[in-house]
């Protein structure tokens, strides 16, 4: 088929298409057309031209030209070294990454922790004083402010029956009616752990009395007792237990004792608390090894970091008194606490102007910490150990006392003693001691470093904290007075501090 025959075709083929559909064209385009130097460009017909494809093509090297060229003298010499230069700079990587292992400080391992190690215990001793409802429900219901304290333990009663002085009312495995039910104690320890809160039930037997055991014929009796009714709670959840006057249930029965206390720790995560009236630290010490508590409190700081009367020497040998304790015993067994369920509140030992510096002291001391409720506002006691609890009636959440006594700082000690590694576990070393003042670090591997510092004197004071691992200053991270604030800095070697004030600064690791 010719050229011109094809070119008809398909001039047909695009007029037979619906003129709607064509291409439209004004007169001058048409006049464009007729003009063609060919003729043949009509409406509808455009000529492309395509050129024609370059029949040249690159092949490269052919197998033979390749392994002519490869060796020549030149190319081997040039595959060599680059050879060489690639192991070289292979080994001078492996080199600095063993150079860099080996003179980076390594970590230390962290300790075994338990619960209880974590955080502040909480003590709940009378459950009518601590709830507007005065039963366990009542407990359970505040269950979020405690969370919000970041309380980490809920010590709470003793709730069984038992009369004052008389052992043969003692019931370890009855709930005091007025108290609640084991239906809602249930709850309350379900909602507890929701929360990531354990619960600890106290079973001193004779609770109300003078003397713990009752007297010396019972305590046998009371001591079998006791081991049943410990399986029986530990059955409904609770995740340990406290007892007081363990210095001489553990002296007059010994075998007894040891049962008692292998069916509460052989349970993982169950702690053993203790209470005991001693005061002198190196009693309290040797207690803790025969007794073998978990946690044993005592009136080590109430003796010795509570101002005496003409007692000049009292911080002296509060430092004293702590560090003989860390020094012989593992931080993980320590408990601090001033208080106690028959002792009082933090307010009425120490006095309401002295409820924050304790609490910092209690937080950042190398242990547990144990408040009775309401120190975190500086409930006072009244007319009884056991004053009302108070609530704020817009937020239940938030526990004041007319105002004058915020649980802010509470919760910022308690969170930063939750989650700073030098706080939890860090070592302790004493750096400044007085009559009226205390300084101390506690520091871990390479974690921020913390130093608190505390001013018991009425009056201010300026201290000289030097030495060779000290910088020259350090950041305010919390402070019981307005200033300085929070986040600012100071010079250590000229610590300024208001009457009964006490801070807690730290400092980055420096190798």
């Amino acid at each position: 088929m010719s050229k011109d025959t094809e070119m008809d075709m398909k001039d047909v083929a695009l007029n037979d298409v619906d003129p709607e559909k064509q291409p439209m064209t004004d007169g001058a385009a048409a006049n464009d057309i007729a003009a063609s130097p060919t003729g043949t460009e009509k409406n509808g017909c455009v000529k492309v031209k395509i050129p024609e494809e370059n029949d040249a093509k690159f092949t490269g090297l052919s197998k033979e030209e390749l392994l002519k060229v490869a060796g020549t003298p030149g190319w081997v010499r040039t595959r060599w070294a680059l050879l060489i230069l690639f192991w070289l700079g292979w080994l001078g990587m492996l080199a600095g990454a063993i150079a860099i292992i080996v003179q980076a400080p390594r970590c230390e391992p962290l300790p075994a922790l338990n619960w209880w190690n974590l955080g502040p215990l909480y003590q709940v001793g009378d459950v009518a004083a601590f709830t507007e409802a005065g039963n366990l429900k009542g407990v359970e219901e505040k269950m979020d402010a405690l969370n919000k304290l970041k309380v980490k333990g809920l010590v709470l009663g003793p709730i069984h029956v038992a009369d004052v002085d008389k052992p043969s009312t003692l019931e370890f495995g009855e709930i005091v009616a007025e108290v609640g039910t084991l239906d809602q104690f249930k709850s309350l320890i379900q909602t507890a752990h929701k929360k990531g809160i354990s619960v600890v039930l106290d079973l001193t037997p004779n609770y109300l009395g003078s003397e713990p055991w009752f007297a010396h014929v019972s305590v046998t009796n009371v001591a079998e007792k006791l081991k049943s009714a410990l399986v029986f709670w530990l059955d409904q959840g609770v995740d340990g237990i406290k007892l007081s006057g363990v210095d001489r249930v553990s002296s007059l029965v010994p075998s007894l004792w040891t049962d008692i206390r292998t069916i509460v720790q052989m349970g993982e995560k169950r702690l053993l608390i203790g209470v005991v009236d001693r005061m002198d630290a190196t009693e309290v010490s040797n207690l803790l090894n025969s007794t073998e508590v978990d946690l044993l409190l005592s009136g080590v700081l109430h003796s010795s970091c509570i101002p005496k009367l003409g007692g000049d020497e009292s911080y002296v040998e509060c430092a004293q008194s702590i560090q003989e304790l860390y020094s012989a015993q593992a931080q993980t067994r320590l408990a601090w606490n001033l208080g106690k369920r028959s002792r009082g509140h933090l307010a009425s030992l120490v006095g309401p102007g002295l409820v924050k510096l304790n609490q910092m002291l209690l937080f950042t001391l190398p242990g547990t910490p144990v408040f009775n409720y309401g120190d975190e506002i500086g409930l006072e006691d009244q007319d009884t150990k056991f004053p009302r609890m108070h609530w704020d009636s817009k937020d239940s959440n938030e526990t004041t006392q007319d105002g004058r006594v915020s649980s802010s700082l509470f919760k910022d000690l308690s969170e930063l003693r939750g989650k700073e590694r030098s706080l939890i576990h860090g070592d302790f070393d004493v750096i400044h001691s007085s009559n009226s003042s205390l300084a101390y670090l506690r520091h871990w591997d390479q974690s921020s470093r913390y130093l608190a510092v505390f001013n018991w004197a009425p009056q201010a004071v300026t201290l000289k904290l030097t030495g060779a691992d000290l910088p020259a200053q350090a950041t305010v991270q919390l402070s019981t007075d307005p200033t300085p604030p929070k986040g600012s800095t100071v010079q250590l070697a000229a610590l300024e501090l208001g009457p009964q004030q006490a801070v807690l600064l730290s400092y980055p690791y420096s190798s």
